[in-house]
Order: structure tokens, then C-alpha cells, then sequence
């Protein structure tokens, strides 16, 4: 087997997994050592599986790791009997911003410039466009997140938590206006966004594509893009398991 290793710095347990696989920049899975933040850079990397393995010393949340670098020797030994499955954790979000295409893994976001951002939403399906929300809308911005970035900066506005990969939801931050929850809709809809008033800064993942002005216009959907995880059976961690680790994190 070949992997690809995506790693927050050089840890000594990478030893062991150079001595065990052929390491390559195109494996036939990715693993993703450290924290969310490499996840994120592997998922953005490589359609392949990835395994996320948790750096155990630095007390890294890493939310979509069942398994940390302590429980080293047993994933290799399960990777070399092939004794792991593929499951997928949902689908990346496709931003199409004058006719160029960026992928996102958590969240596309649309987010305030200076002060707050006044813009319209619109749904397109089934080839036809029709108003999604019917007054201009006015805050700090919006969020479009799925399953797999639900729990990032989206849980962070007040988003919901999806436990499901058939929907994506839309989060408004800070919102002045009549409405203010977020809306949940299935994964075939395509969200267009138009800027109304203000400047507002356009990105996914942390990632800056530019500055709207009013007038501009991009739409969101998710794409064909699956985001598929390495898991172990008897090894899985549930939901419960995984919010408990994300509340404690912020506790210390």
C-alpha cells in the first residue's frame, strides 16, 4: 500500500509509518496527523480516503479522528491487513464566483468588509431561480456549511450540528432582521447571492477569493466531490464522544 502523510510537524511517530508504507504524494489513502487544521489542508489536497489520527500531546480536538498517534502500532498493523473501511462524510461545497470554481471542505462564507453587508438570496432548481429569503438580508455575513463542516465555524454563529449528508445549511451572522434562523436545505438546491449594499469579503475554509462589491453576485452548491474517511470497526467514534472532546477543548 502507498499513503500520502499530511502532518502538523515532523512527530516521531512518522518513524514507524515511513518504515512500514511506501510514502508518496498520491497514496491510495492520505493520513492527516495533527489537528482540524490539517485535516482541512488534506481534504483540500486529495480526493483519496484519509484517516485522521489525532496528536494525543498537544490535546488537539480533531473531529473527524476516531484513532490518535498513540494507537500508532495498531492502525499499522490494520492498514497492512487492509482491516479498515471507506465511509463518506458528505460532499464539498462548489463557490462559483465569475465563472471560476473553488472547492470548499467546512464552509463557503460570506462575510462583512467594514461594519455589516447587505445582500439578497435566491435558489435555483430545477433550472429555475426563484427568491429564497424576501427581504434584503443585513448583518456580518452567511454560512454555507454540510455535514462535514457543521461543526466549524458554522456550530461557532449558532448553526445547527447535521448529522446527515443530504443537507446543507445556511447560517446567518448576526443578522439584523425579521428572520434569523438558519435554514436547512437538501444538497440538490443551488444558492445564488447577490450583494446589495456594502463590501463583503467572499471565502471558503479560511481562504480569501475576493472582495464583492455591490452588484456582484456568486453561487454556492455542493458539488460531486465526496469526502471519504478511513475508519476502523470497533474503533469509531460517536457523535456523543466526538461533542464531548469539542466542549472539554474549550473548557481547559
Amino acid at each position: 500500500m502507498k499513503i500520502s502523510i499530511f502532518a502538523k510537524r515532523n512527530y516521531k511517530e512518522l518513524k514507524k509509518l515511513r518504515s512500514a508504507f511506501d510514502i508518496v504524494k498520491d497514496g491510495d489513502i492520505a493520513l492527516a496527523v495533527g489537528g482540524d487544521g490539517t485535516f482541512l489542508k488534506a481534504a483540500r489536497t486529495t480526493d483519496k480516503p484519509i484517516l485522521a489520527i489525532r496528536d494525543s500531546e498537544s490535546g488537539s480536538v480533531g473531529y473527524h479522528s476516531d484513532v490518535s498517534l498513540k494507537d500508532i502500532d495498531m492502525l499499522i498493523g490494520k492498514l497492512k491487513r487492509m482491516e479498515y473501511y471507506i465511509e463518506t462524510a458528505g460532499r464539498k461545497l462548489e463557490i462559483l464566483y465569475r465563472k471560476k470554481r473553488h472547492y470548499a471542505v467546512n464552509e463557503a462564507l460570506l462575510i462583512n468588509a467594514l461594519g455589516e453587508v447587505s445582500f439578497r438570496l435566491y435558489e435555483i432548481k430545477d433550472g429555475t431561480r426563484r427568491e429564497l429569503y424576501p427581504y434584503i438580508m443585513s448583518g456580518d455575513g452567511i454560512i454555507m456549511a454540510g455535514a462535514i463542516g457543521s461543526t466549524a465555524y458554522n456550530r461557532s454563529a449558532g448553526g445547527p450540528i447535521i448529522l446527515s449528508d443530504k443537507v446543507v445549511c445556511l447560517t446567518f451572522i448576526n443578522a439584523d432582521g425579521p428572520y434569523q434562523n438558519p435554514l436547512v436545505m437538501d444538497i440538490n438546491s443551488e444558492v445564488e447571492i447577490s450583494i446589495e449594499k456594502y463590501n463583503a469579503n467572499l471565502r471558503y475554509d479560511g481562504i480569501n477569493i475576493a472582495l464583492l462589491k455591490p452588484g456582484d453576485k456568486f453561487r454556492i452548491k455542493c458539488s460531486d466531490r465526496e469526502l471519504k474517511l478511513v475508519r476502523f470497526r470497533g474503533k469509531e467514534e460517536d457523535f456523543s464522544s466526538k461533542l464531548r472532546r469539542i466542549i472539554e477543548s474549550r473548557m481547559e
